[in-house]
């Protein structure tokens, strides 16, 4: 796989952990807010009603050290990224290191946008104008072609939705020191498209089927102590890909919670806005 690729799936790894930890408000059955309940609300509720409860009970930890862990297959090539740092559960602003080949991507997001200070031969094969070191990237205005392959890390925002159902639990199991209990979770790839029906359908062509498998341990508060998901992306009828079909398996761990998170952009002076480029290569790279 190109540097290129190799900057793809690091964008997908902060993106994960980003709308894993700040999902909107998680109702319960009743219309209730679950996470206003407090961290013992969860004795006697349903399975589904404690993994709604998730990922708010996780923000009002406000920050956590993170790690994150992602392997990537296609067309026999593997791709292999580990990455820690902390995250401000509450708006998802993050800072990591990631490493992937023996090489190291400093990383920030902010407000949703993704800052990356790559290594040197990667800024060169994206021809960064002398001096700036840092690239920004905005998934919004990949507008599908560099940010289709994001979509689907998005599942992890959209538990609220689920029911008994959806979840199962399958044990107790001990996470880093920590006790957790483990749930499995089918979450609908209609709602990655926010209510455009054609995305959705779109999205569902693409990962052959319509549901994603979400694994998620929960600690005794309730909050989010690791969650995995695995995918497998296929290109669609007129892509010229048949050999790229993705798989990949993304794990994220949260620790420390309330530990310090403050995140700040790299210096404008020192960055480049690579958005439109990304864009640009994906499209050139599907019709290749």
């Amino acid at each position: 796989m190109t540097g290129k690729r190799v900057l793809g799936v690091a964008t997908v790894l902060v993106l994960t952990a980003g709308v894993s930890a700040c999902s909107g408000d998680d109702d319960g059955a009743d219309g209730k807010k679950d996470g206003a309940k407090g961290a013992s609300s969860t004795k006697g509720a349903s399975e589904s009603q404690v993994v709604r409860a998730a990922h708010q009970k996780t923000t009002a930890a406000d920050s956590a050290k993170m790690t994150l862990a992602t392997e990537a297959a296609a067309a026999g090539k593997t791709v292999t990224v580990r990455g820690t740092g902390v995250m401000d559960l509450e708006d998802g602003n993050s800072t990591m290191t990631l490493t992937s080949q023996g090489q190291k991507i400093e990383q920030r997001v902010l407000d949703g946008v993704v800052y990356q200070k790559a290594p040197a031969e990667q800024r060169a094969q994206l021809q960064l104008p002398k001096g700036k070191t840092w690239m920004k990237i905005d998934p919004a205005e990949l507008n599908g072609s560099g940010g289709q392959v994001n979509d689907p890390a998005e599942s992890f925002a959209y538990t609220e939705g689920v029911n008994d159902a959806d979840v199962t639990k399958v044990g107790t199991e001990t996470i880093d020191g920590e006790r957790t209990t483990h749930y499995r979770v089918k979450v609908a790839v209609k709602n990655l498209a926010k209510g455009d029906r054609a995305k959705a359908d779109q999205l569902e062509k693409q990962l052959g089927t319509s549901t994603l498998p979400l694994e998620m341990w929960l600690d005794d508060e309730g909050r989010l102590r690791q969650e995995t998901i695995e995918l497998t992306l296929k290109p669609q009828a007129g892509e010229g890909q048949k050999d790229q079909t993705v798989t990949s398996t993304t794990t994220l761990k949260f620790s420390d919670f309330g530990t310090d998170a403050d995140v700040e952009a790299p210096a404008a002076a020192d960055t480049v806005d690579v958005t439109k480029k990304l864009a640009d290569a994906a499209k050139s790279e599907g019709t290749a």
